[in-house]
């Protein structure tokens, strides 16, 4: 009987009930209204879902991040081998890489003007790190923080680990990739409030056709030209640029299409439950994160609001032929931004089609926000 006993307390015990704190059930929560989000409504499953997981698994067992050198047999939970690739900023990368191969660089090619919206947008990274030295985080943590601004999930990781803020890497990451999940729902208000009906219904020209050698000409271009620049934006510019190289080269398709579909999905599977992972209790509900999660809303809203008024002041400038809507697309959620803005001009004028228009910001948003990490590593000396 005493053996009964024994075994079924140590069986209760063993149970994750026994070792759930409050602030373990807060973020079972909401990882449970992520899922809603992602499920019910939409809001990129691809990235919320893995995230959300990765959330409630390791609120239920926390040793699924357990550090190696923690673990008493010297081998670590699965998801910290996920995180390591994060730290090494090899799956930030490989992300980019996949983007590439998916992107289409034709509306940016045929409206060069688009690179002053996506730069334009970039303006919410650098109000973000004024108010993180503001609220003080150190110069490092502050230039981490920021790239949250630019609604980009993989460069705040990659920027976060060279920067050596691994400490905060996790609350970055998570606020990044939830405001770009969150975009439907963040950008349309205040792209309304900055723009007036007359402004939403502006119909901009059809593009140019792009040739193929210009297709092929742009990665190089843009590789050789950033890159001798920055050297530092080579992982990120550089695995963009070869990504849309395969893409557009036409000569190596099973490359262009491993890139684009299996590769680009393993490694969000490995990068959003890794992420999610590191959203402990313990490491998340702390007034650092709470204050992380604000300044990367106000940075995304900033850069969102600085997009759109540059829109108003092309549409000045070119008498009326540009929508102030297309410039929210600036921050670098592809294609979540640009959809947003094609939503927007539509619910003000049906016939209005703004989406390719809008692919132009949007793709520069991404270079830009890879150029501001490659100048915060530069600033601070790191390679």
């Amino acid at each position: 009987m005493e053996y009964i006993s024994n075994t079924l307390g140590n069986l209760v015990e063993q149970t994750a009930f026994m070792n759930l704190t409050f602030g373990n059930l807060i973020m079972i929560a909401v990882a449970c209204v992520f899922l809603y989000l992602a499920i019910r409504h939409g809001f990129e499953p691809l990235l919320l879902v893995p995230i959300a997981f990765g959330m409630l698994l390791v609120n239920i067992y926390p040793d699924i991040m357990l550090h190696a050198e923690d673990a008493a047999n010297g081998t670590g939970g699965l998801l910290y081998y996920f995180y390591v690739l994060d730290e090494w900023s090899i799956l930030p990368s490989l992300i980019f890489l996949g983007v590439g191969a998916m992107t289409d660089f034709g509306p940016l090619i045929a409206n060069p003007k688009s690179f002053l919206l996506g730069a334009a947008a970039q303006f919410g990274i650098f109000a973000a790190y004024l108010g993180a030295m503001a609220m003080g985080f150190s110069d490092k943590a502050a230039a981490a923080i920021s790239i949250i601004g630019g609604a980009d999930g993989p460069t705040s990781i990659f920027l976060a680990g060279k920067l050596s803020q691994t400490a905060i890497m996790g609350p970055i990451a998570v606020a990044a990739y939830s405001y770009m999940s969150l975009v439907p729902i963040i950008q349309p208000p205040i792209m309304k409030l900055l723009t007036t009906e007359k402004e939403r219904k502006i119909k901009m020209e059809q593009l140019r056709p792009v040739s193929k050698l210009e297709r092929i000409l742009f990665p190089i271009i843009v590789t050789i030209v950033v890159c001798t620049i920055l050297p530092t934006t080579a992982p990120l510019v550089g695995m963009l640029m070869l990504g849309n190289l395969f893409k557009e080269s036409g000569v190596v398709r099973q490359l262009s299409d491993t890139a684009s579909n299996a590769l680009m999905y393993i490694v969000v599977i490995l990068l959003g439950t890794s992420v999610g992972a590191t959203t402990s209790a313990e490491a998340f509900l702390n007034w650092d994160t709470i204050k992380i999660v604000i300044l990367g809303l106000i940075a995304f809203a900033f850069g969102t609001a600085a997009g759109v008024v540059f829109g108003k002041i092309m549409c000045k400038a070119t008498g009326g032929k540009v929508n102030p809507l297309i410039g929210s697309a600036g921050v670098s959620a592809v294609p979540m931004a640009a959809r947003v803005s094609q939503k927007v001009g539509a619910e003000a004028d049906p016939t209005n089609f703004l989406l390719m228009h809008a692919m132009g910001p949007n793709v520069a948003g991404v270079i830009g926000t890879a150029v501001a990490a490659g100048t915060f590593m530069a600033i601070f000396g790191v390679k």
